[in-house]
């Protein structure tokens, strides 16, 4: 997929639609609502921060972040493109925040996993992997071959995993406490955006040889 924007069902929902355009009444534009993504991002971050001494707080401010997180994804490329809002800094607004919210969100497991093997070394790991995914799609873009969206770990992935996550350490609440779930999601999105990062370079390449 090399479209500029990604494809994502839910710009479809009529309430997204709605909330843009309140957004832009208040006078709220697509770079803010960027920016808040990555306050957003925090927030979740800080609900996996205290996850072991507060288990129910944690789980809730966590998943309340990475879905606040991913509105803010959605909303601001609406606001930009259904609402005539772009801006020449928008690529900019688009891409950089969501770089600092996979970090905040990711390596923040780290706090809820450290008592595990090799936890922040795989957290890093992750972290690195997923902007990677990021800087060979803009790479793709710059060589005149488009955005390759593509998965198995884009952006969309990564949080729908950890949302798994937090269901799995719901149900392990109940049956020992333990937290294998997020160490699990840990593992699976290094290895998913390493593959996802082969998969877009292989698709760049194969772009650039044919146009020749």
């Amino acid at each position: 997929m090399t479209e500029s924007r990604r494809d994502v069902g839910s710009r479809n929902k009529n309430i997204f639609h709605k909330l843009s355009r309140g957004l832009i009444s208040i006078g709220l534009r697509p770079n803010h609502i960027s920016i808040l993504s990555v306050v957003f991002a925090a927030m979740g971050g800080y609900g996996f921060y205290i996850l072991n001494n507060n288990f129910w707080l944690g789980v809730l401010i966590a998943f309340v972040g990475i879905q606040l997180r991913l509105i803010c994804n959605l909303i601001d490329g609406l606001m930009a493109v259904e609402g005539k809002l772009s801006s020449p800094q928008g690529e900019l607004f688009n891409d950089v925040p969501d770089r600092f919210s996979d970090w905040f969100l990711i390596l923040s497991v780290g706090f809820t996993i450290a008592i595990y093997p090799y936890s922040w070394e795989l957290c890093w790991l992750a972290v690195v992997f997923a902007i990677l995914t990021a800087y060979v799609r803009v790479l793709g873009a710059s060589q005149n071959v488009g955005h390759f969206f593509v998965g198995p770990m884009a952006k969309q992935h990564r949080m729908a995993i950890l949302n798994l996550a937090l269901i799995g350490v719901i149900v392990e609440k109940f049956i020992g406490g333990s937290t294998y779930s997020l160490y699990y999601a840990v593992i699976i999105i290094a290895l998913g955006s390493l593959f996802t990062i082969l998969r877009r370079l292989f698709l760049i390449s194969k772009k650039l040889g044919e146009l020749k």
